[in-house]
């Protein structure tokens, strides 16, 4: 069977062989109704576990609305005029609304970024400003001890509302909820105690009960107070389709059980060689990006098996620190060591490679050049079919491939587990 997987701009072709492909992961097929801006105004009229939202803010109240940054797929410029609508039916005043950026631990944003996400009617309505990791209000202390230290305008309002797009997450279990204040508009000192669970075994994607991270995220927002969400799920090609909005932690749970229905593969077995993309550009821009795919294939994969990971990287590894932990390492396992005893945003993805190489050999199909790619403990090809047609030879004539053409999405799970 021939295929095409996005590379930056391009393609890689490949040609797999009937008689070894187990399988291509595509989403699954859902029933779509309402989509894009109608579909989140259905979800604001209906909402999960709450009031609708005109019936809950009041005249007068200085409210933050938290969003994503320009490194999430988030279509705040699509919920942003419903929302609107729905905070003036309540007389809520425009110079009374902000929209944050939720930055985290990323590079501030320019103007022309901040308009292009919040879209010309909110831009030129409310005030929309990027959060400051240096200016927060601490706030309390999680029972796992993370300090809950919040951007002051955002822990300084009225009310909260928290926007996000819902897509597997892996170690947080699932992205959006409350994450949009932990890690979103938190200290970069809150966000490493947070993130330094990533090493326990409950903290993967797909997970939520028993999940350490996102039971530290969840309480963080227990602890600041969130009056109301609005989530998306969004398709292959950026779509909204479905939109949850309502409870922070019962809309939120109802949007990844849909997730699960789109995104959610499951396999009669693992693969010896999977063969995965991010998807093309902007998602495969580095390999800081790209990981997140890696991080999906892994749970398709045999113990011994292959990952063939298809990604431009076109802008190197993509991120100081994980570059630096990449650089300084002897080798691939003492970056599990590292991370477990200091962990730091950034050298956290570096060790989340190192986690997948105990398991897996991985070979990096990129624009990277051969030194730089085994800098990453990879193994550089040329092409996806050449590293396919190496596998093949390794494995054997009866090996089983596997193809994941939107890594970044797709979560495989096996039977067995």
């Amino acid at each position: 069977m021939e295929m095409e997987l996005g590379f930056g701009a391009g393609v890689q072709k490949i040609a797999v062989p009937d008689k070894n492909l187990m399988g291509v992961l595509t989403p699954n097929e859902v029933k779509r109704e309402l989509v894009g801006e109608a579909e989140v105004r259905r979800a604001l009229e209906n909402p999960i576990g709450s009031p609708r939202l005109r019936d809950i803010v009041r005249p007068g109240e200085k409210i933050a609305v938290v969003t994503s940054d320009v490194t999430r797929p988030m279509p705040t410029y699509k919920v942003m005029p419903a929302l609107l609508d729905e905070l003036y039916a309540a007389g809520v005043r425009p110079e009374d609304v902000t929209l944050v950026f939720a930055l985290g631990s990323h590079r501030a944003q320019t103007e022309e970024e901040r308009r292009r996400l919040a879209g010309e009617r909110a831009y030129a309505e409310i005030r929309c400003i990027d959060s400051d990791p240096d200016d927060f209000v601490h706030m309390g202390v999680t029972g796992r001890g993370t300090p809950v230290d919040i951007f002051t305008p955002v822990a300084r309002a009225d009310r909260r509302i928290c926007l996000g797009n819902i897509e597997f997450h892996y170690f947080a279990g699932y992205s959006g909820g409350a994450k949009a204040l932990m890690p979103g508009v938190s200290t970069r000192a809150a966000i490493q105690a947070n993130h330094a669970r990533m090493v326990e075994d409950t903290s993967r994607a797909g997970l939520i009960e028993g999940n350490g991270v996102r039971a530290d995220i969840e309480e963080a927002g227990a602890v600041v107070g969130v009056d109301f969400i609005v989530n998306v799920v969004l398709d292959e090609h950026k779509e909204i389709i479905r939109a949850v909005a309502g409870d922070v932690t019962l809309a939120h749970r109802a949007g990844c059980a849909f997730l699960d229905t789109l995104y959610l593969k499951k396999l009669d077995r693992r693969a010896d060689i999977v063969v995965v993309s991010q998807g093309g550009a902007p998602k495969d821009l580095n390999l800081y990006q790209t990981q997140k795919a890696l991080d999906n294939a892994k749970h398709a994969v045999k113990k011994g098996g292959t990952v063939i990971l298809v990604g431009s990287c076109r802008e190197g590894y993509g991120e100081r620190v994980f570059a630096q932990w990449l650089r300084e390492a002897p080798d691939a396992h003492s970056l599990i060591e590292r991370v477990e005893r200091d962990f730091q945003l950034g050298g956290h993805k570096a060790a989340a490679i190192a986690m997948v190489l105990e398991n897996a050999k991985v070979v990096l199909v990129s624009e990277l050049d051969d030194d730089t790619v085994r800098g990453a403990f990879l193994t550089p090809a040329r092409s996806a079919q050449e590293a396919l047609d190496a596998a093949l030879a390794e494995y054997g004539p009866e090996a089983s491939v596997l193809v994941m053409p939107y890594g970044g999405s797709t979560l495989p799970v096996a039977k067995e587990e």
